[in-house]
């Protein structure tokens, strides 16, 4: 390294959290879109400084699942039923329009970045809105329509009735954001293909999904074995477990990536593990309906685990938190710890989307995707090590700073690109509309 060499931004004062465990005090230096290097700060002379105040720098979040779309439901859903497509008496997805998904997007992409995510999956009806709003916030963000071929309307009802001109639509429009926006904002944005599940997919449907990935080279992304109603669903109509489906189609492999994965049986486990598959574990959502996912049988069985926090929360320091907690509770005892979680919610995600080394982690060469943890909050006191006290301690309220592609997007707990009170009072707006329409009044004013 030359020394007093010129950067962008020189992040001084850290405590660098490199990966899932080393950690050091330095300083992180920025040129660019990528990390130039980290060691002592006298030997960078940058544009910008930039203090952590002696707090933990770490690599953003890499987020594996979401909807955010189904902010609209949050704090009502999770009292009433286990995902929102299959509850009755709440707004549903069909019933939004475009702009009403941008503005809920919006909040649930704000929410993410505050929480410290730097990368996120997300695939809803409207895809080209929830681009529009990654856009708009500055995430990298991998985003798709949710493609189903079921009658959404009445599988609240628990009926499962298929229209396949629907399916073939709904494809064709995710299909069309890859012209639209895979690669755009200097790459940040990618378009991904995700067929809802295999009991609102039919095999037609999945397996012309798997085509187009394969001509793509790119993963699907699903739900797996996430209901005992799914199970049944497709037991009934295909004869064979989920999992057996998406083998019976080629689709079982690493490059799927499977959020949920709970209700699996032993011999089922190693099946899927044995496949390499990629499992977006969401230990908050699953926990909310009494779920527990076999997370470390299926690590153990070949899995790689991610993690994600599937709209029920965007705080991934939660759900590193929940993630030992369950699988603990299912015996995993000390089997499990803080770095290897840290793992799942960072290095492990990236490599699942196929950003290895790109994201995830800080070293020279990677994207500046970063995040500055408050040094004042007393809740990540004592360092010792890094990565315990911010899998044990932290929490979404404790990210002060955050940076993606070495520009930083929220700066002392506020946005930089995007106004954060017009975001939050425009999804309170479309959230009193769909739950008047579904028969629940908002909170009245007092006279």
């Amino acid at each position: 390294m030359i020394e007093n060499a010129p950067c962008d931004l020189l992040i001084e004062d850290a405590v660098v959290l490199q990966g899932a465990g080393a950690a050091l005090r330095g300083s992180v230096a920025v040129v660019g879109d990528r990390i130039a290097g980290i060691g002592p700060a006298a030997s960078w002379t940058p544009r910008r400084r930039l203090s952590a105040g002696g707090g933990i720098v770490m690599p953003g979040f890499v987020n594996t699942h979401n909807h955010t779309p189904l902010m609209i439901v949050r704090g009502m859903v999770e009292d009433r039923g286990f995902a929102p497509a299959y509850t009755k008496g709440i707004p549903q997805g069909h019933w939004l329009s475009a702009e009403e998904a941008y503005h809920l997007a919006l909040l649930g992409h704000f929410e993410m970045l505050r929480a410290g995510c730097t990368t996120v999956v997300d695939f809803y009806l409207h895809p080209d809105a929830l681009a529009r709003a990654a856009a708009a916030t500055g995430l990298r963000a991998f985003i798709g329509g949710r493609i189903a071929d079921v009658d959404t309307a009445e599988l609240a009802e628990g009926r499962w009735r298929f229209d396949q001109a629907a399916g073939e639509r709904l494809l064709e429009e995710s299909l069309a954001l890859f012209d639209r926006w895979d690669g755009a904002e200097d790459g940040r944005i990618h378009a991904i293909l995700a067929p809802h599940a295999p009991d609102t997919c039919s095999r037609a449907l999945l397996a012309a999904c798997g085509r187009e990935a394969r001509a793509r080279g790119i993963p699907l992304h699903t739900h797996l074995a996430q209901s005992k109603g799914e199970v049944d669903a497709v037991r009934s109509r295909e004869g064979m477990a989920p999992h057996e489906l998406l083998d019976d189609l080629g689709l079982l492999g690493p490059d799927l990536i499977a959020a949920h994965c709970i209700w699996l049986d032993p011999g089922e486990i190693a099946r899927v593990g044995a496949a390499g598959v990629r499992v977006a574990h969401a230990p908050i959502g699953n926990a909310a309906h009494g779920g527990i996912a076999p997370i470390i049988a299926l690590r153990d069985a070949g899995a790689s685990i991610t993690l994600c926090t599937d709209t029920k929360s965007a705080d991934m320091f939660e759900s590193m938190r929940l993630a030992i907690a369950v699988a603990r509770m299912k015996g995993a005892g000390y089997g499990i710890k803080a770095e290897e979680v840290l793992g799942w919610a960072t290095r492990n995600g990236a490599a699942a989307l196929g950003l290895e080394g790109e994201v995830g982690v800080i070293r020279p060469g990677a994207k500046a995707d970063l995040v500055l943890l408050d040094p004042a909050a007393p809740s990540l006191r004592p360092i010792v090590d890094g990565a315990g006290i911010v899998v044990h301690s932290g929490s979404g309220n404790t990210v002060k700073t955050v940076i993606v592609d070495g520009r930083i997007v929220l700066e002392d707990g506020r946005p930089t690109l995007f106004d954060a009170e017009e975001v939050v009072r425009r999804a309170q707006a479309v959230a009193d509309g769909l739950w008047r329409r579904a028969g629940h009044a908002p909170i009245a004013t007092a006279a």
